[in-house]
């Protein structure tokens, strides 16, 4: 008897953990799903009216490839790049990345076709550890600046534009990784 009331014990316990696990489950894709959306309308709206202003000076469109994506060229007021390509995600796991891939001589600055490539990949390293934006490398070997929003304490749309406004002087050190492109470094 004493083993009847044990087995329907641990049966009744295990039955509750599984009721507790599954109310505390993740939301459901389309939660998530609605959530992205309503971000990537928030950020939408946004990059309207920022990308307007007269240190940002930049048109953000969706992109047609990535519907999470909005893309963007800067052109002006630029000393070293030929121009700087902006890539915002909105992403599945609720945050915002910026991604600005710098131009130089019609291309972008890839770690395996630069003359010096560890002294590229160096002087970035030091570059996140000393700049506002972070820099890396993507998977394809092209040099970006970026920087990530978590979106746990709500959308960040002040914080947000400081980035935008933030973006044109990575124009700055693109002059200072030409001896890593060129040559000389």
């Amino acid at each position: 008897m004493k083993r009847i009331l044990a087995i329907i014990t641990l049966a009744l316990v295990a039955s509750a953990g599984t009721l507790v696990a599954q109310a505390q489950a993740p939301s459901t894709s389309s939660d998530k799903d609605a959530v992205r959306n309503a971000t990537r309308d928030k950020l939408r709206q946004l990059l309207e009216t920022t990308g307007q202003r007269k240190e940002v000076n930049a048109t953000f469109r969706l992109s047609e490839k990535q519907p999470y994506n909005f893309v963007a060229v800067m052109r002006d007021e630029l000393t070293n790049a030929e121009s700087l390509e902006v890539v915002i995600s909105v992403t599945a796991s609720e945050t915002i990345g910026f991604r600005v891939y710098p131009h130089f001589k019609g291309d972008y600055i890839n770690v395996e076709k630069v003359s010096d490539g560890i002294g590229l990949m160096r002087k970035l390293l030091h570059y996140s550890d000393r700049n506002f934006l972070y820099w890396g490398i993507d998977e394809t070997g092209d040099a970006f600046a970026g920087y990530t929003f978590t979106l746990e304490s709500g959308f960040p749309s002040e914080a947000i534009v400081i980035v935008l406004r933030s973006i044109r002087s990575t124009d700055k050190f693109v002059g200072e990784m030409r001896p890593f492109i060129e040559g000389n470094g």
